[in-house]
């Protein structure tokens, strides 16, 4: 179990923010990824049972490390978010591919009212930065997406912001691949304004835990296809404060 505090405090232009870093076996990459988040922003680097002292290389480049045993994707995202007490929440892949320090632009959209989460969407600029069976895997998934909510998104992008009560309050679920799904999909569900920003995608450092193999898309797909499947709620989770029509 994460304690969590929970804060009342409104957004402000001055928000108080964490930037979850899910991380397994990120040894190599955690130097460059937190040496660009914001000045006095937390990053919270959610070890998932790294066996390359991922969590000490951390803890020396100044980070809070909150440790999930169970394993998978979402469930680090969400033990990052529960041990979040700030405005608003940010989340950004551990592996180098992308920079923390574009994520004021997608926070002021937030604080500023354009939006209640607000996804970075990914232009490769490197050779081998997005593997041609995760940019199909990606496109599918748009295509699900739109049916299922009418959201018109390019991409499922992992770089986001978002406030943290209104994300606790969308009731996730999934541990595993689908979790960035899930967030989406509910956030639709509830009347979430939810907007795409331009982000570049770089090659990740090390071999990627899903996406790295077309075995790994196909499986994180299924766990996609899942959450998709799961029905529109009749009560819809309270929408975040100022959503509205997409």
């Amino acid at each position: 179990m994460v304690a969590v505090t929970d804060s009342t405090t409104p957004v402000t232009s001055h928000p108080r923010v964490d930037v979850v870093l899910p991380c397994l076996d990120e040894a190599e990459a955690l130097p460059w990824v937190l040496a660009r988040i914001p000045a006095g922003w937390r990053p919270l680097v959610v070890d998932n049972g790294s066996t390359d002292g991922s969590a000490g290389v951390a803890r020396e480049h100044g980070a809070t490390v909150v440790t999930e045993s169970r394993r998978g994707f979402g469930a680090a995202c969400h033990a990052g978010l529960l041990a979040s007490d700030a405005d608003i929440v940010c989340f950004c892949d551990c592996d180098a591919s992308l920079d923390p320090g574009l994520l004021p632009a997608l926070v002021s959209r937030v604080t500023a009212g354009e939006a209640d989460l607000v996804l970075g969407r990914r232009r490769p600029t490197g050779r081998g930065a997005w593997p041609l069976h995760a940019r199909a895997g990606n496109a599918v998934l748009a295509r699900m997406i739109r049916r299922r909510t009418g959201a018109r998104l390019r991409d499922l992008g992992p770089l986001r912001a978002a406030r943290r009560e209104a994300l606790l309050g969308l009731g996730l679920t999934d541990r595993r691949s689908g979790y960035p799904l899930q967030m989406v999909v509910r956030a639709a569900d509830a009347g979430w304004r939810i907007a795409e920003q331009d982000v570049p995608y770089r090659p990740r450092t090390g071999a990627s835990k899903v996406t790295g193999t077309w075995r790994g898309t196909v499986h994180a797909v299924r766990d996609m296809r899942a959450v998709l499947r799961e029905p529109a709620p009749e009560h819809r989770a309270p929408a975040a404060a100022g959503a509205g029509s997409r």
